[in-house]
């Protein structure tokens, strides 16, 4: 034993969180290892050290230990050093004996953690409100409770040489496709980093197409994460992160928002037209207001001309300079907004756009006209968060290829945003799911909220309906 402890010291040298505790057993000297932040002193104490100071025990080997001695719930032997040293940075004690090769290692886990509370970037009108934590023991205590399911599978995986996190691959066997599964574990299971601290590490590698659109999911809370998990997706929780990242992810799923299935279906309805209605506004609007202003002006109505003109009247810039000035001032004054803090960082943006658009109109940068378009471009970005900056990004690009070819150049750089998105793939199926694919999956929700019953029938691996399920429902 004195060899594994002075390894184990070795290894912790410089360590001053890491505790060692020797008592004296029935079985001779014991060294307690823990880490003293990660574990709870009290558990240690009376579930572990009183129990193995008492004599009336009669210990004829270590296997004694685990089954007669100690009062804990989970204890077992380490596999070897290494092992042990891995259960220590986890949270276990660790029981090194001074006549005994075997090492036994106890969960105390008892770090502070952040609780269950209403997540911050998904905010509901009505339905659940509790969110997933940065502890993924937690997430999945979560998804269990909304899961009763026996099929449903929690994989652990180690990835990063450095870290060592926990990744967490959950789904429902015979509900996710066997291909997808297998495909998300070997992915995880070849990353070779040093370090995973967060889930985009696994969503850049999953993605496998370079795009500005998010083909991975991810979502805080777990209502969400369960009925994509009942439809047969695949979600992958990591340690240290309150995101869970769904695989597939479909472009018409950015339209939805989480309280959709908790309010009147008509009103969800008519709020998804609306997104969508904001979607073509952020992105083609500013495209077709330069392209109509700079080669086009014959297409707009004579009483519009003339005030366009007075409206831009003393304006030097070119109306595409106007808009992308304009559009770089609302996207520092949206990130300065985010970026400050809570309190000041809303009133900040308000004053701030208002202050702005006042002045570039009085000193003469850029017309009202232009003001409003780009403003109402913006507004309808926050209308769908999750495609935010893909349209952003497209929304400049179709602004200066309108700019230097007018309505043609505006067609053509929106056929190409189109061609890019029917390009991509999520899970093996088309991003664009069911657009122009015949595919089965069981994806009902399309572009109107349906029925709550027919939306909940459920696909059994194949892409067959359960009728029997369907019966009973």
């Amino acid at each position: 034993m004195n060899n594994n402890v002075n390894y184990v010291k070795k290894r912790f040298e410089n360590a001053f969180d890491v505790k060692y505790r020797e008592i004296m057993t029935s079985l001779g000297t014991c060294t307690l290892v823990f880490v003293d932040d990660l574990c709870s002193t009290q558990f240690i104490s009376e579930y572990i050290v009183t129990p193995l100071k008492k004599k009336e025990f009669e210990c004829t080997g270590i296997e004694d230990i685990i089954t007669n001695v100690l009062d804990i719930n989970i204890a077992d032997y380490a596999k070897d050093l290494e092992d042990a040293i891995s259960h220590i940075l986890a949270g276990d004690v660790v029981l090194l004996f001074k006549d005994h090769d075997k090492i036994i290692f106890c969960e105390v886990k008892g770090f502070v953690r952040r609780s269950v509370s209403i997540p911050v970037t998904e905010a509901v009108v009505k339905g659940p409100r509790e969110g997933f934590t940065e502890l993924f023991v937690d997430n999945i205590s979560l998804i269990r409770r909304k899961i009763k399911n026996s099929d449903l599978k929690f994989e652990p995986l180690v990835v990063g040489k450095k870290s060592k996190t926990v990744v967490c691959i959950c789904y429902i066997k015979g509900t996710a496709p066997d291909s997808l599964v297998s495909q998300i574990r070997d992915t995880i299971s070849n990353l070779d980093i040093k370090f995973l601290l967060d889930t985009n590490y696994i969503e850049e590698e999953l993605r496998g197409q370079k795009s500005v659109f998010d083909t991975i999911g991810y979502t805080e809370k777990p209502d969400e994460v369960a009925s994509k998990i009942l439809e047969g997706r695949v979600a992958v929780m990591v340690d240290g992160t309150p995101f869970v990242i769904t695989v597939p992810y479909f472009f018409l799923e950015n339209f939805q928002a989480p309280d959709d299935y908790y309010v009147n279906k008509y009103f969800s309805s008519l709020t998804r037209v609306l997104r969508w209605v904001a979607f073509f506004i952020a992105t083609f609007l500013p495209g077709i207001y330069v392209a109509v202003i700079t080669h086009h002006f014959s297409l707009i109505p004579s009483l519009f001309v003339f005030r366009l003109a007075v409206s831009r009247a003393g304006v030097p810039l070119p109306t595409i300079v106007e808009v992308i000035m304009m559009i770089l001032a609302f996207q520092l004054i949206k990130e300065a907004g985010l970026r400050l803090p809570q309190p000041i960082g809303g009133a900040m943006s308000i004053v701030a756009a208002l202050i702005l658009g006042d002045a570039v109109v009085g000193a003469g940068i850029a017309s009202r006209t232009t003001i409003i378009v780009v403003a109402a471009s913006t507004l309808s970005y926050f209308l769908i968060p999750k495609v935010y900056g893909a349209m952003s990004i497209w929304s400049m690009i179709i602004t200066i290829v309108s700019s230097l070819f007018g309505l043609p150049g505006f067609l053509i750089s929106s056929i190409i945003l189109i061609v890019k998105l029917g390009e991509l793939e999520t899970g093996g199926y088309s991003y664009l799911f069911p657009i122009g694919s015949t595919a089965i999956y069981n994806f009902k929700d399309i572009l109107f909220r349906g029925d709550l019953r027919r939306i909940s029938k459920k696909f059994i691996g194949n892409g067959e309906e359960d009728n029997n399920e369907e019966k009973s429902s």
